[in-house]
């Protein structure tokens, strides 16, 4: 099993064949985000391949330090999944990024069929090697756990590093208003209700991707 880079066409295709059917649209960033992170070097979209075939995929969003990544989005094509093949690719990222941070819904919905679908989502992260973070973000009016992956033991590095990611991309404004990272303890989170850019990001995939 290997990790290949994707191009902007490939990551547009994957992008529209398998990620808008595999994430909510509140969790997903726009594409013509995507790209731009691309073009600027902080971000490695890569796909999983196994035996010549693409298996899975896994979008690594990186801070200019290059200190670790960010664990984006982790998935596992259609038909191919419930084989373990998302705690095989763990794994390799590890050891290609260092460490990783990671985000996972926390469970405070309404609906507890669906808390308890993201309690086993955070329970896969931490079977494979992460540990939950002593603080909590919400990212554009969404609730997460924060995990992390590596060597560092010191909860306050990780969030800055983690908090690095998305500060060395948005503006400080933007920051303030849909990037709270870390979520204080009975803090309100500021209402969104999809991923917001500062930039048209359709005008911006239209550019790119003709």
């Amino acid at each position: 099993m290997e990790l290949n880079r994707l191009n902007e066409q490939q990551l547009a295709d994957l992008y529209r064949k398998e990620m808008v059917y595999d994430f909510p649209p509140s969790e997903l960033k726009p594409l013509g985000a995507m790209l731009r992170l691309l073009e600027m070097g902080q971000y490695d979209p890569l796909v999983v391949v196994e035996d010549g075939e693409t298996v899975g995929y896994a979008m690594m969003w990186l801070p200019k330090s290059r200190k670790g990544a960010l664990l984006e989005y982790l998935g596992v094509l259609r038909g191919k999944r419930s084989g373990g093949l998302g705690a095989r690719i763990l794994p390799m990222l590890v050891q290609r990024y260092g460490q990783l941070f990671g985000e996972a819904e926390a469970p405070t919905s309404d609906d507890e069929a669906e808390n308890e679908l993201r309690r086993r989502r955070i329970g896969f992260y931490e079977r494979n090697g992460f540990r939950v973070l002593d603080y909590e973000c919400a990212l554009f009016g969404v609730h997460f756990k924060c995990l992390y992956c590596g060597p560092e033991p010191d909860d306050r590095v990780v969030q800055a590093l983690h908090r690095s990611v998305y500060a060395d991309y948005f503006s400080p404004q933007h920051m303030q208003q849909y990037i709270q990272l870390p979520l204080s303890p009975g803090e309100e989170i500021h209402p969104a209700s999809a991923w917001i850019e500062e930039f048209d990001p359709l005008e911006y995939e239209r550019k790119v991707i003709v």
